[in-house]
């Protein structure tokens, strides 16, 4: 058991080195395209140049052997001619027979070193002659090497035929490819076979001298193509790969980076197509950057240029707001009216001034250590008039214990008074729930109101400036239509994120998600952004958070009712339009 774990665990390691380096190619398999031209210009070229190997190969040795069994049969033809005379007229004694045939085989010998151009290509050969009158007895009168001729050959060749046939045999404990060719000897007396055995023994060295060279010139030709294909494909690859860095920077912000032009071909016309792009680009950023700036400067100019009229008028109306009293019953109201709109005014600008040092990049963070339930509570109570007023109770969700986070108080008690005030402007006169969570690296809050909720496309565009889902609806809160877009950028400054969610009928749900000190990234928030759809009625979930967190809720009897509220008398529609 001792040497099997070493063995099992070197066996995993090794499993785990595989399945990495795999992982590692697939990778590499996956971003490079010039490793995956060349690998498919090397797998098609195997294919080709083993084909054709192996047709080459088939070729030239069925022409060796072709070539081989021609010059054998001629130069059996001769040898026959050359020995049918000494053999005419053979005594039927055995000792007669040997001493003709040694004869006779000595003639061959001796013959065959003349050989004429007809058979040159037979080569050195073995001649073996028997008689056939004897084949039946257990031994037949012989010359030669007649163990090495088949049996099947033999056999054709004593009832009168012609033949060759490829045969191997075992010498000095080797195999050795022979060629055959088997010839009857008619005579007057008797009938007698001629064998003449060729050895392949060249026509082997040279099939194998071919294969190798094929194999040879094959890995070299493979290697010379996977070369090619290497250098024309990076001619290719590395204009692309350069334009993809380029358009990495220029991606980035690096707005003058542009692409070398070389030559006159397809990549020199696709770096001058992505030079005008990226100059049209960069003209346009200027503009809109100058338009930017234009407006900024006239969002804080007018806000700035309009303090001191507002001043004036503020000091005015609270005159008259003061005497009201005394005035008629209509100029009584007006005075009132005055007041009321001063006071959007007073802080529609607030927020027009807040969003010029946002864009300006001048506003900064004061991160302290803070119990977001208490800012959770602040919010609530700065809102819970314009809830009874709306019939819209605020269904708070909190921790038990207390959840600190590094951030500006400040600003995350905006961001939840927007949240809350958009959600019950929004309500329909349903409960708006405020959820808390926490872990170790982030704090989340979600406010979630049960009123008309958000169309597809529509939660990307809350968060735009002035922006309205129904222009046509009359709003309560009396909001700037900035609150959004300003705890939007509060988020951002604090490394968070603000998301909505909403449905159509579902009602809509804003996350806001904060890291718990001040500085670190965001990776994940403790609370879902879409919520669960429940199919009970909204009242009842409401009444059920509230017999849940019966210390969180501050409700009246009143507050309650969730019945719509009544507009007041003696305003205008057009006065209690605003943008969301």
């Amino acid at each position: 058991m001792k040497f099997v774990r070493p063995v099992a665990a070197k066996a995993q390691f090794l499993v785990e080195e595989a399945r990495r380096r795999w992982a590692a190619f697939g990778d590499l398999w996956r971003r490079s395209l010039q490793l995956r031209v060349v690998v498919s210009t090397l797998a098609l070229s195997s294919a080709v140049v083993f084909v054709l190997g192996m047709v080459l190969q088939m070729q030239i040795t069925n022409q060796l052997l072709a070539t081989k069994e021609e010059a054998a049969v001629r130069q059996a033809k001769a040898s026959q001619q050359l020995i049918q005379s000494d053999l005419v007229g053979l005594n039927p004694g055995p000792d007669s027979v040997q001493t003709r045939f040694t004869s006779a085989i000595n003639k061959l010998a001796v013959g065959s070193s003349g050989t004429d151009a007809t058979t040159a290509g037979a080569g050195a050969f073995e001649p073996v002659l028997a008689d056939g009158l004897a084949s039946t007895s257990a031994r037949v009168p012989s010359v030669g090497p007649l163990d090495d001729v088949p049996r099947g050959l033999r056999e054709m060749v004593e009832n009168g035929g012609e033949g060759t046939q490829i045969h191997t045999v075992q010498r000095a404990g080797q195999p050795t490819t022979l060629y055959v060719v088997g010839l009857p000897m008619s005579t007057t007396a008797r009938s007698m076979q001629l064998y003449l055995i060729f050895p392949l023994a060249a026509e082997q060295s040279t099939a194998e001298v071919v294969q190798s060279t094929l194999v040879v010139g094959g890995v070299v030709l493979l290697m010379l193509l996977a070369l090619i294909a290497n250098l024309v494909t990076r001619q290719v690859v590395r204009p692309v790969r350069q334009a993809a860095e380029v358009a990495e920077r220029f991606a980035d912000g690096t707005l003058h980076e542009r692409m070398h032009v070389v030559g006159e071909d397809d990549v020199a016309r696709l770096a001058e197509s992505f030079n005008e792009m990226a100059e049209s680009i960069q003209a346009q950023f200027k503009q809109l950057e100058e338009f930017g700036q234009l407006q900024r400067r006239f969002t804080s100019d007018v806000s700035h240029e309009l303090r001191t009229p507002l001043t004036t008028v503020r000091m005015a109306a609270d005159v008259l707001h003061a005497s009201r009293e005394q005035f008629p019953a209509g100029l009584a109201r007006s005075t009132e009216l005055l007041v009321d709109e001063l006071d959007r005014f007073e802080s529609l600008l607030g927020d027009l001034l807040e969003i010029s040092r946002l864009d300006a990049g001048v506003e900064e963070l004061t991160a302290e250590q803070v119990d977001i339930r208490v800012l959770a509570r602040r919010a609530h109570d700065s809102v819970r008039a314009i809830a009874a007023t709306a019939n819209s109770p605020v269904v708070m969700d909190l921790p038990d214990e207390e959840l600190i986070a590094e951030l500006d108080s400040r600003r995350v008690e905006r961001i939840l008074r927007n949240l809350l005030a958009n959600a019950i402007d929004h309500g329909e006169g349903h409960p708006v729930e405020l959820t808390m969570r926490g872990n170790d690296d982030a704090v989340a809050m979600t406010v979630r109101d049960h009123g008309v909720g958000l169309r597809q496309g529509e939660a990307e565009l809350v968060f735009s400036r002035f922006w309205r889902a129904d222009p046509s609806r009359n709003r309560r809160t009396g909001g700037t239509g900035l609150g959004l877009s300003i705890s939007l950028e509060d988020a951002r400054l604090h490394g968070g994120w603000l998301e909505a969610w909403g449905e159509p009928g579902h009602g809509a749900v804003f996350r806001l998600t904060l890291p718990r000190r001040h500085g670190e990234e965001l990776r994940e928030s403790p609370l879902p952004l879409a919520p669960a759809i429940e199919s009970v009625p909204v009242a009842v979930v409401a009444e059920t958070l509230v017999a849940e967190q019966p210390e969180e809720v501050e409700l009246t009897p009143e507050e309650i009712t969730w019945q719509p509220a009544e507009p007041v008398d003696g305003v205008p529609d057009e006065v209690s339009e605003e943008v969301r």
